[in-house]
């Protein structure tokens, strides 16, 4: 069964994690304070767990902030989207078929066979967004799936970083997928996370959140006290 809880953040930010089954795969439903609209990220394998969250806090999604199209991530699009028809999916340009081939979003080694309608808009380095009042950017992590991104809410203090499964709490994604890559996982946290200020939250994929500085400083496998570790 899903498990829900309301997460520490910025005043006026109200992010709320829903972790499903099987996988422990984080969906948050971000939205600002006093506003009716939010944004679903990643949304799992028990998408009614996200309905009735949403539902019941008097809110209405405009869209869908896909990290990558690994089954556990996407799951929940179908189903979303039958109750919200306008709810629009976002998602990095080199994962963008992941969503309509179950072999490729991994679904299909489980056997399962999960399609996700596919994305209405896809995202690039440097993208910026302007939904539910929050300024968000677009940031290319490659490593863990060939087009993995991250979304930064920029605006904020302290910052906060949807990173799917790029950095976890003193971890790191898998890179045993066929289009894994650690190297270019290590470089990309190194150049797009590390240098961000050190408080930045980092809300992942599964487990729980942590921060930019506790990674550099801590993280067994890319941290600035030591070189990269292969997994």
């Amino acid at each position: 069964m899903a498990h829900t809880a309301l997460l520490p953040t910025p005043a006026d930010v109200v992010v709320a994690r829903i972790e499903s089954a099987p996988f422990g795969e984080n969906t948050y439903v971000l939205s600002r304070r006093g506003r009716p609209e939010c944004l679903v990220v990643d949304p799992g394998f028990e998408p009614a767990a996200v309905i009735d969250w949403i539902k019941n806090h008097g809110l209405t999604p405009v869209a869908i902030l896909l990290t990558h199209g690994h089954s556990d991530h996407i799951a929940g699009n179908a189903a979303l989207r039958d109750r919200w028809p306008t709810l629009s999916i976002l998602i990095g340009r080199d994962d963008a078929a992941k969503l309509t081939d179950p072999a490729a979003n991994l679904s299909a080694a489980f056997g399962m066979a999960i399609v996700s309608p596919p994305a209405d808009q896809l995202l690039s380095q440097g993208d910026t967004l302007d939904l539910a009042g929050l300024a968000i950017t677009v940031l290319e992590i490659p490593g863990h799936s060939c087009g993995h991104i991250v979304f930064r809410v920029d605006g904020m203090h302290p910052g906060l970083v949807f990173g799917g499964d790029v950095l976890f709490q003193e971890g790191i994604g898998r890179t045993d997928f066929p289009d894994g890559d650690f190297a270019a996982l290590a470089a990309g946290i190194r150049r797009e996370l590390y240098t961000l200020p050190d408080e930045t939250v980092v809300f992942p994929g599964h487990g729980d959140t942590t921060t930019i500085g506790h990674e550099r400083h801590h993280n067994p496998f890319v941290s600035e006290a030591r070189p990269p570790r292969q997994i």
